[in-house]
Protein backbone atom coordinates (compact mmCIF):
# COMPACT_ATOMS: atom_id res chain seq x y z
CA UNK A 1 0.00 0.00 0.00
CA UNK A 2 0.95 3.37 -0.35
CA UNK A 3 3.34 5.19 2.19
CA UNK A 4 0.64 7.22 3.70
CA UNK A 5 -1.83 4.20 4.59
CA UNK A 6 1.18 2.22 6.15
CA UNK A 7 1.80 5.27 8.33
CA UNK A 8 -2.23 5.57 9.22
CA UNK A 9 -2.32 2.19 9.94
CA UNK A 10 1.05 1.60 12.54
CA UNK A 11 -0.31 5.09 14.22
CA UNK A 12 -3.77 3.58 14.44
CA UNK A 13 -2.30 0.12 15.49
CA UNK A 14 0.44 1.73 18.05
CA UNK A 15 -2.23 3.80 19.73
CA UNK A 16 -4.58 0.98 20.01
CA UNK A 17 -2.18 -0.96 21.93
CA UNK A 18 -0.26 1.86 24.09
CA UNK A 19 -2.04 5.03 22.99
CA UNK A 20 -3.30 4.94 26.86
CA UNK A 21 -0.78 4.33 28.75
CA UNK A 22 2.38 6.56 27.09
CA UNK A 23 -0.22 9.29 24.73
CA UNK A 24 0.83 10.47 21.60
CA UNK A 25 4.24 8.83 21.26
CA UNK A 26 2.50 5.22 20.77
CA UNK A 27 0.77 7.06 17.90
CA UNK A 28 4.15 8.06 17.07
CA UNK A 29 6.34 4.98 17.09
CA UNK A 30 3.61 2.57 15.17
CA UNK A 31 3.83 5.03 12.15
CA UNK A 32 7.48 5.07 12.32
CA UNK A 33 7.39 1.22 12.83
CA UNK A 34 4.90 0.81 9.94
CA UNK A 35 7.46 2.80 7.57
CA UNK A 36 10.37 1.06 8.33
CA UNK A 37 9.47 -2.14 5.94
CA UNK A 38 9.30 -0.17 2.74
CA UNK A 39 12.69 1.52 3.31
CA UNK A 40 13.89 -1.36 1.48
CA UNK A 41 13.20 0.74 -1.63
CA UNK A 42 16.59 2.80 -1.24
CA UNK A 43 18.87 -0.41 -1.10
CA UNK A 44 20.16 -1.50 -4.83
CA UNK A 45 19.71 -5.13 -5.24
CA UNK A 46 21.98 -5.07 -8.31
CA UNK A 47 19.44 -4.23 -11.16
CA UNK A 48 16.33 -2.59 -12.35
CA UNK A 49 14.39 -6.51 -12.36
CA UNK A 50 16.29 -7.43 -8.92
CA UNK A 51 15.05 -4.24 -7.51
CA UNK A 52 11.68 -5.02 -9.06
CA UNK A 53 11.43 -8.19 -7.57
CA UNK A 54 13.28 -8.01 -4.22
CA UNK A 55 11.56 -5.53 -2.90
CA UNK A 56 9.12 -6.95 -0.04
CA UNK A 57 11.13 -9.67 0.50
CA UNK A 58 13.20 -9.33 3.57
CA UNK A 59 12.00 -5.96 4.64
CA UNK A 60 8.91 -7.96 4.95
CA UNK A 61 8.98 -11.09 5.94
CA UNK A 62 7.31 -11.64 8.93
CA UNK A 63 10.11 -14.05 10.32
CA UNK A 64 12.67 -10.73 9.82
CA UNK A 65 10.34 -8.43 11.31
CA UNK A 66 9.82 -10.63 14.61
CA UNK A 67 13.55 -11.23 15.19
CA UNK A 68 14.03 -6.69 14.92
CA UNK A 69 11.22 -5.85 17.12
CA UNK A 70 13.33 -6.69 20.47
CA UNK A 71 16.02 -4.21 18.22
CA UNK A 72 13.77 -1.97 18.02
CA UNK A 73 11.88 -1.69 21.53
CA UNK A 74 15.16 -1.51 22.76
CA UNK A 75 15.76 1.81 21.01
CA UNK A 76 12.64 3.45 21.61
CA UNK A 77 13.13 2.54 25.54
CA UNK A 78 16.49 4.18 25.52
CA UNK A 79 14.93 7.45 23.60
CA UNK A 80 11.68 7.46 26.60
CA UNK A 81 13.33 5.46 29.39
CA UNK A 82 10.52 6.63 31.88
CA UNK A 83 8.31 4.38 30.12
CA UNK A 84 10.39 1.39 30.84
CA UNK A 85 7.76 -0.75 32.53
CA UNK A 86 5.64 -0.59 29.75
CA UNK A 87 8.36 -2.81 28.26
CA UNK A 88 5.60 -5.70 27.16
CA UNK A 89 3.39 -2.90 25.33
CA UNK A 90 6.11 -1.38 23.42
CA UNK A 91 7.33 -4.93 22.30
CA UNK A 92 3.41 -5.30 21.34
CA UNK A 93 3.24 -2.26 19.49
CA UNK A 94 6.28 -2.71 17.73
CA UNK A 95 5.58 -6.27 16.61
CA UNK A 96 2.02 -5.57 15.88
CA UNK A 97 2.96 -2.39 13.97
CA UNK A 98 5.99 -4.01 11.75
CA UNK A 99 3.76 -7.04 11.21
CA UNK A 100 0.58 -5.48 9.84
CA UNK A 101 2.61 -3.19 7.20
CA UNK A 102 3.36 -6.78 4.95
CA UNK A 103 0.08 -8.38 5.95
CA UNK A 104 -1.88 -5.32 4.45
CA UNK A 105 0.65 -5.56 1.17
CA UNK A 106 -0.56 -9.21 0.85
CA UNK A 107 -3.98 -7.57 -0.05
CA UNK A 108 -2.01 -5.85 -2.91
CA UNK A 109 -1.52 -7.41 -6.18
CA UNK A 110 2.21 -6.93 -6.17
CA UNK A 111 2.84 -9.91 -3.69
CA UNK A 112 4.71 -9.83 -0.61
CA UNK A 113 7.11 -12.25 0.58
CA UNK A 114 5.61 -13.37 3.90
CA UNK A 115 7.57 -15.79 5.20
CA UNK A 116 11.48 -15.22 3.40
CA UNK A 117 13.70 -17.13 3.58
CA UNK A 118 12.03 -20.24 3.69
CA UNK A 119 9.28 -19.58 1.43
CA UNK A 120 9.89 -16.98 -1.04
CA UNK A 121 6.85 -17.03 -3.01
CA UNK A 122 4.90 -13.39 -3.28
CA UNK A 123 1.46 -13.26 -1.08
CA UNK A 124 -0.73 -11.20 -3.56
CA UNK A 125 -4.26 -11.84 -3.14
CA UNK A 126 -4.84 -8.53 -5.22
CA UNK A 127 -8.39 -7.74 -3.59
CA UNK A 128 -7.12 -3.93 -3.44
CA UNK A 129 -5.54 -1.34 -5.04
CA UNK A 130 -2.41 0.31 -3.91
CA UNK A 131 -4.10 3.76 -2.65
CA UNK A 132 -8.02 3.06 -1.90
CA UNK A 133 -9.40 6.41 -0.45
CA UNK A 134 -12.40 4.30 1.80
CA UNK A 135 -9.72 1.44 3.60
CA UNK A 136 -7.51 4.52 4.26
CA UNK A 137 -9.70 7.07 5.53
CA UNK A 138 -11.01 5.36 8.12
CA UNK A 139 -8.02 5.08 9.98
CA UNK A 140 -6.73 8.85 9.68
CA UNK A 141 -10.34 10.23 11.13
CA UNK A 142 -9.88 7.53 14.02
CA UNK A 143 -6.41 8.07 14.74
CA UNK A 144 -6.68 12.12 14.46
CA UNK A 145 -9.25 12.09 16.60
CA UNK A 146 -7.70 10.20 19.23
CA UNK A 147 -5.51 12.33 19.02
CA UNK A 148 -7.26 15.09 19.70
CA UNK A 149 -9.43 13.35 22.80
CA UNK A 150 -5.95 13.15 25.00
CA UNK A 151 -8.06 14.46 27.93
CA UNK A 152 -10.68 11.54 27.38
CA UNK A 153 -8.67 8.41 26.48
CA UNK A 154 -11.29 6.06 26.37
CA UNK A 155 -13.34 7.91 24.10
CA UNK A 156 -9.78 8.14 22.34
CA UNK A 157 -9.54 4.48 22.11
CA UNK A 158 -12.91 3.87 20.90
CA UNK A 159 -12.75 6.20 17.68
CA UNK A 160 -9.16 5.06 16.81
CA UNK A 161 -10.77 1.52 17.27
CA UNK A 162 -13.84 2.03 15.13
CA UNK A 163 -11.08 2.89 12.48
CA UNK A 164 -9.30 -0.07 12.84
CA UNK A 165 -12.44 -2.24 12.57
CA UNK A 166 -13.60 -0.20 9.53
CA UNK A 167 -10.63 -0.55 7.46
CA UNK A 168 -10.54 -4.44 8.76
CA UNK A 169 -14.20 -5.01 7.08
CA UNK A 170 -13.26 -3.29 4.31
CA UNK A 171 -10.63 -5.49 3.53
CA UNK A 172 -12.92 -8.31 4.05
CA UNK A 173 -15.67 -6.74 1.72
CA UNK A 174 -12.84 -6.64 -1.14
CA UNK A 175 -12.03 -10.33 -0.82
CA UNK A 176 -15.78 -11.13 -1.12
CA UNK A 177 -16.42 -8.80 -4.21
CA UNK A 178 -13.56 -10.49 -5.98
CA UNK A 179 -15.02 -13.68 -5.26
CA UNK A 180 -18.16 -12.60 -7.00
CA UNK A 181 -16.55 -11.19 -9.94
CA UNK A 182 -13.88 -14.04 -10.49
CA UNK A 183 -16.96 -16.56 -10.66
CA UNK A 184 -18.57 -14.18 -13.21
CA UNK A 185 -15.31 -13.91 -15.61
CA UNK A 186 -15.33 -17.81 -15.48
CA UNK A 187 -18.56 -18.38 -16.46
CA UNK A 188 -18.05 -15.49 -19.44
CA UNK A 189 -14.74 -16.88 -20.49
CA UNK A 190 -16.57 -20.27 -20.72
CA UNK A 191 -17.88 -19.64 -24.01
CA UNK A 192 -15.06 -17.87 -25.91
CA UNK A 193 -13.32 -20.01 -28.69
CA UNK A 194 -9.58 -20.04 -27.13
CA UNK A 195 -8.72 -21.68 -23.50
CA UNK A 196 -7.48 -19.81 -20.86
CA UNK A 197 -4.85 -21.04 -18.52
CA UNK A 198 -4.73 -18.09 -15.97
CA UNK A 199 -6.85 -16.00 -14.90
CA UNK A 200 -6.51 -12.52 -12.65
CA UNK A 201 -9.14 -10.17 -10.67
CA UNK A 202 -7.95 -7.53 -9.28
CA UNK A 203 -9.52 -3.90 -8.47
CA UNK A 204 -9.39 -0.79 -10.55
CA UNK A 205 -7.90 2.42 -8.96
CA UNK A 206 -9.00 4.10 -5.85
CA UNK A 207 -12.09 1.68 -5.22
CA UNK A 208 -13.97 -1.63 -5.13
CA UNK A 209 -16.42 -1.21 -7.44
CA UNK A 210 -14.95 -1.29 -11.01
CA UNK A 211 -12.91 -4.43 -11.27
CA UNK A 212 -10.30 -5.55 -14.23
CA UNK A 213 -10.22 -9.12 -15.34
CA UNK A 214 -6.92 -10.45 -17.33
CA UNK A 215 -7.26 -14.44 -18.65
CA UNK A 216 -3.92 -15.75 -20.36
CA UNK A 217 -4.08 -17.75 -23.87
CA UNK A 218 -1.26 -19.42 -25.77
CA UNK A 219 -1.50 -16.13 -27.89
CA UNK A 220 -1.92 -13.56 -25.72
CA UNK A 221 -4.19 -12.13 -23.22
CA UNK A 222 -7.98 -11.18 -22.66
CA UNK A 223 -8.59 -7.87 -20.81
CA UNK A 224 -12.17 -6.94 -19.28
CA UNK A 225 -14.71 -4.50 -17.03
CA UNK A 226 -16.84 -5.38 -14.34
CA UNK A 227 -18.57 -3.12 -11.99
CA UNK A 228 -20.66 -4.02 -9.48
CA UNK A 229 -23.37 -1.28 -10.69
CA UNK A 230 -23.35 -3.30 -14.09
CA UNK A 231 -26.65 -4.87 -15.19
CA UNK A 232 -25.84 -7.64 -17.10
CA UNK A 233 -24.09 -10.76 -15.35
CA UNK A 234 -21.47 -11.36 -18.31
CA UNK A 235 -17.97 -9.68 -18.75
CA UNK A 236 -16.79 -8.61 -22.22
CA UNK A 237 -13.39 -9.36 -23.39
CA UNK A 238 -11.01 -7.56 -25.64
CA UNK A 239 -7.88 -10.16 -27.33
CA UNK A 240 -4.35 -8.43 -27.22
CA UNK A 241 -1.60 -10.60 -28.75
CA UNK A 242 1.81 -11.12 -26.91
CA UNK A 243 4.84 -12.49 -28.70
CA UNK A 244 5.62 -15.19 -26.68
CA UNK A 245 7.94 -16.73 -29.59
CA UNK A 246 10.72 -14.32 -28.81
CA UNK A 247 11.26 -15.77 -25.80
CA UNK A 248 12.37 -19.05 -26.95
CA UNK A 249 16.00 -18.22 -26.74
CA UNK A 250 16.09 -16.50 -23.54
CA UNK A 251 14.48 -18.80 -21.41
CA UNK A 252 17.38 -19.23 -19.41
CA UNK A 253 18.30 -15.85 -19.13
CA UNK A 254 17.90 -14.59 -15.04
CA UNK A 255 15.94 -11.13 -15.77
CA UNK A 256 13.40 -13.71 -17.72
CA UNK A 257 13.59 -16.57 -15.30
CA UNK A 258 12.66 -14.17 -12.55
CA UNK A 259 10.22 -11.80 -14.09
CA UNK A 260 8.12 -15.20 -15.29
CA UNK A 261 8.35 -16.40 -11.52
CA UNK A 262 7.52 -12.91 -10.42
CA UNK A 263 4.64 -12.18 -12.28
CA UNK A 264 3.18 -15.36 -11.90
CA UNK A 265 2.92 -16.28 -16.02
CA UNK A 266 0.66 -12.84 -16.49
CA UNK A 267 3.44 -10.98 -18.75
CA UNK A 268 3.21 -9.91 -22.01
CA UNK A 269 5.82 -9.99 -24.88
CA UNK A 270 6.63 -7.17 -27.53
CA UNK A 271 9.32 -6.43 -29.85
CA UNK A 272 10.35 -2.32 -29.31
CA UNK A 273 11.98 -1.34 -32.25
CA UNK A 274 14.56 -4.17 -31.67
CA UNK A 275 14.33 -4.55 -28.18
CA UNK A 276 12.56 -7.43 -26.76
CA UNK A 277 10.37 -6.91 -23.75
CA UNK A 278 8.50 -7.92 -20.60
CA UNK A 279 5.62 -6.33 -19.07
CA UNK A 280 4.34 -6.92 -16.11
CA UNK A 281 0.12 -7.18 -16.74
CA UNK A 282 -1.05 -7.14 -13.40
CA UNK A 283 0.05 -3.54 -12.82
CA UNK A 284 -1.51 -1.43 -15.23
CA UNK A 285 -4.19 -1.28 -17.76
CA UNK A 286 -3.79 -1.98 -21.36
CA UNK A 287 -1.54 -0.23 -23.24
CA UNK A 288 -0.45 1.57 -19.86
CA UNK A 289 1.34 -0.70 -17.54
CA UNK A 290 3.87 0.87 -14.75
CA UNK A 291 6.74 -2.39 -14.97
CA UNK A 292 8.02 -2.69 -18.33
CA UNK A 293 11.39 -4.35 -18.96
CA UNK A 294 14.12 -5.07 -21.72
CA UNK A 295 15.33 -8.08 -21.24
CA UNK A 296 16.78 -8.70 -24.72
CA UNK A 297 17.49 -8.08 -28.33
CA UNK A 298 16.55 -9.02 -31.83
CA UNK A 299 19.51 -10.81 -33.55
CA UNK A 300 19.96 -13.28 -36.70
CA UNK A 301 19.13 -15.83 -36.44
CA UNK A 302 18.35 -15.81 -32.74
CA UNK A 303 17.39 -13.34 -29.96
CA UNK A 304 20.45 -12.41 -27.42
CA UNK A 305 20.18 -11.82 -24.04
CA UNK A 306 20.55 -8.09 -23.08
CA UNK A 307 21.25 -6.77 -19.89
CA UNK A 308 17.91 -6.17 -18.33
CA UNK A 309 16.48 -2.16 -18.15
CA UNK A 310 13.82 -1.06 -17.09
CA UNK A 311 11.55 1.08 -19.70
CA UNK A 312 9.84 3.93 -18.33
CA UNK A 313 6.00 4.77 -19.76
CA UNK A 314 4.25 7.96 -19.12
CA UNK A 315 1.46 7.80 -16.81
CA UNK A 316 -1.68 8.80 -18.72
CA UNK A 317 -3.96 9.60 -15.81
CA UNK A 318 -6.29 11.34 -18.08
CA UNK A 319 -8.03 7.82 -18.23
CA UNK A 320 -8.91 7.96 -14.74
CA UNK A 321 -11.80 9.96 -14.94
CA UNK A 322 -12.69 7.75 -17.71
CA UNK A 323 -12.29 4.79 -15.44
CA UNK A 324 -14.08 5.87 -12.50
CA UNK A 325 -17.09 7.00 -14.63
CA UNK A 326 -17.17 3.18 -16.24
CA UNK A 327 -18.06 2.25 -12.50
CA UNK A 328 -21.53 3.41 -12.86
CA UNK A 329 -22.03 3.78 -16.95
CA UNK A 330 -22.05 0.34 -18.68
CA UNK A 331 -20.85 0.04 -21.75
CA UNK A 332 -23.46 -0.63 -24.67
CA UNK A 333 -23.48 -4.10 -26.35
Amino acid sequence: MDSVTQIALGAAVGHAVLGHRVGYRAALWGAVCGTLPDLDVFISMGGPVADFTYHRSFSHSLIVLTLITPIITWFILKIHPATVEQRKGWLGLVFLALTTHPLLDSFTIYGTQLLWPFLETPVGLGSIFIIDPLYTLPLLIGVITALSLKRKPLLAQRFNRAGLLISTLYLGWSLTAQYGVKRLAEESLAHTQSPTSSLLVTPAPFNTLLWRVVAMDDSGYHEGYYSLLDQSSTISFTHYPSENALLDNLQQHWPVKRLTWFTKGFYKVEDLEGAITMTDLRMGAEPDYVFRFKVGTLSNPHPKPAVDERIHMPRNWERVPDMIRRIWTEPSK
